[in-house]
């Protein structure tokens, strides 16, 4: 008797590489998802019971995202928390005992009002609500309460500039010594209000400047206004002549303004005002376009425009991962910026092993001095410009030999910051890379709301709805002349549907 030839088993076209939780990108319910390693690339493979399969890009370069690993930096608590585990992990934001990083940015919106429209807004931002000085002051006031000493806030919105108490905001933040205060525009009242710029020129905020390319059809398709180009230019120049620093924050869209990555780092490198790129691939929540989640732009995609686009100034070895968050969100370098010579701190620093928190490589002396300095510049609480960066790149330069001739004060006029973000939208959300997120949202009455959960779970929406909705109780204080009692903001996560988590399912 012949026996049937048996069954040839076949392999898996990819790597299992782990088991996360995140949400469905329609119903936001908690899911389990698997991170795939399939042709070099990183995938989130998820399926919602109600809606279905899910798959996205996570991360274009899978031998980079596994060796990033070594770079995550132990967690560093703050000193109260604002919440308490309930729901657990993503439904308890505020923040709760679980999370594993403190604040190294605070952000806090001021209004949801803006002077644009555009059609990639985070934010969705529309007329709705406005912050009174009360709120503010309270809640800078619990910021120094669970970080101490903070570092860094950021004002956003909205657009915070037509915030008629904006400058009062900076005023307060500098007043409870929070050394670097930033102001998150768009920069039309910059480019066009004299008084306005006389006032930043006194309270001297630093400006996270919105800035996507050249190209007309760059801005009108994602700003909804083609010709704002030589308004932003005006901004820039004006800011110049104040001696503010600004860091450009450009959305990279995959199919509109990818090839425009290396101009932009050449108008870092000559204009004076700028001090740092923030390349933010763009992230699909709140307001955005359509898009195909598997042909996401991300982090080691918009390293290999950089590389083609700059002939070498910049490498994929200059750019080293942040450590303070999870090491996959960020990658940053530094450069000392010398007339057409364009030095990367990491080609003549060994950045890499001073920051590789898993091998434990053995360094010379002088070597925890150097690695304190580097861990201050890879964070998210460095601010391009600023003295502190100055002295930190000084102090790494110990071991390459900076010229004698070159001061502090240089260093900080002649280095450029070039940092790439991944933020999660609820396609690619990793609830992993959340627990350790370092840049949050302050909310009056306490909470503190990681970036990427903020954005994408329901506790914007939530937020947001209640700020409005005490925003006539605003107006009467104002019209009375009485002061405003702030009222927290309190999140109700009982009927999420992430409450009811579903099983991991094959998708």
């Amino acid at each position: 008797m012949i026996e049937p030839a048996a069954a040839k088993k076949q392999d898996a076209d990819y790597v299992f590489y782990e088991l996360t939780r995140s949400i469905c990108p329609h119903c936001r319910r908690v899911i389990d998802a698997k991170i795939l390693l399939r042709d070099n690339k990183v995938y989130m493979a998820k399926r919602c019971p109600d809606c279905g399969p899910f798959e996205a890009l996570v991360y274009g370069d899978a031998e980079m995202y596994v060796n990033l690993a070594k770079f995550n930096k132990p967690g560093t608590l703050p000193l109260a928390f604002g919440t308490e585990i309930k729901e657990g992990c993503p439904l308890d934001c505020g923040l709760c005992p679980d999370h594993q990083q403190h604040a190294c940015l605070g952000i806090i919106e001021v209004n949801s009002a803006c002077n644009m429209n555009c059609p990639l807004c985070f934010a969705s931002a529309r007329p709705g609500f406005s912050l009174t000085t009360e709120e503010v002051d309270a809640i800078l006031d619990d910021f120094v309460r669970t970080e101490g000493s903070p570092e860094v806030v950021q004002f956003s919105g909205g657009e915070p500039t037509i915030h008629p108490q904006i400058l009062n905001f900076v005023r307060a933040a500098k007043a409870r010594d929070i050394p670097f205060v930033m102001i998150n525009t768009n920069g039309k009242r910059i480019a066009n209000d004299d008084w306005f710029l006389a006032e930043l020129n006194e309270v001297r905020p630093s400006l996270y400047f919105q800035f996507d390319g050249f190209d007309s059809e760059t801005y009108r398709i994602i700003r909804g206004e083609p010709d704002i180009l030589a308004e932003k230019m005006r901004a820039l120049d004006r800011l110049a002549s104040i001696g503010l620093a600004v860091t450009l924050v450009p959305a990279i869209e995959r199919g509109v303004n990818e090839h425009e990555i290396g101009k932009i780092i050449e108008l870092a490198i000559q204009h004076p005002a700028v001090r740092g790129i923030n390349f933010q691939s763009a992230f699909h929540a709140g307001r955005h376009m359509q898009h195909d989640p598997m042909q996401r732009i991300t982090i080691p995609d918009v390293i290999t425009c950089i590389e083609e686009q700059t002939q070498g100034q910049f490498v994929a070895s200059d750019f080293v991962p942040v450590p303070c968050c999870f090491p996959t969100c960020n990658s940053v370098t530094y450069a000392f910026i010398d007339g057409e010579k364009v030095t990367p701190l990491p080609r003549v620093v060994n950045v890499y092993d001073y920051l590789d928190y898993i091998t434990n490589r053995v360094m010379p002396d002088f070597s925890l001095e150097i690695k304190r300095a580097l861990e201050g510049l890879w964070s998210s609480s460095s601010v391009p410009g600023s003295q502190k960066s100055a002295e930190q790149f000084a102090l790494s330069c110990q071991a390459c030999g900076l010229p004698e001739s070159v001061t502090v004060g240089d260093l900080a006029q002649n280095m450029l910051m070039i940092m790439l973000q991944d933020f999660m939208d609820p396609w690619t959300f990793n609830q992993k890379n959340l627990m350790k997120c370092c840049k949050e949202f302050l909310l009056p009455g306490g909470k503190q709301v990681p970036f990427c959960s903020y954005n994408t779970i329901g506790y914007r929406e939530q937020a947001h709805a209640q700020l409005e909705a005490m925003e006539p109780e605003r107006r009467r204080a104002k019209r009375d002349g009485v002061p405003y009692e702030p009222r927290p903001v309190v999140f109700d996560m009982s009927n999420h549907p992430g409450r009811e988590r579903a099983p991991a399912h094959p998708s």
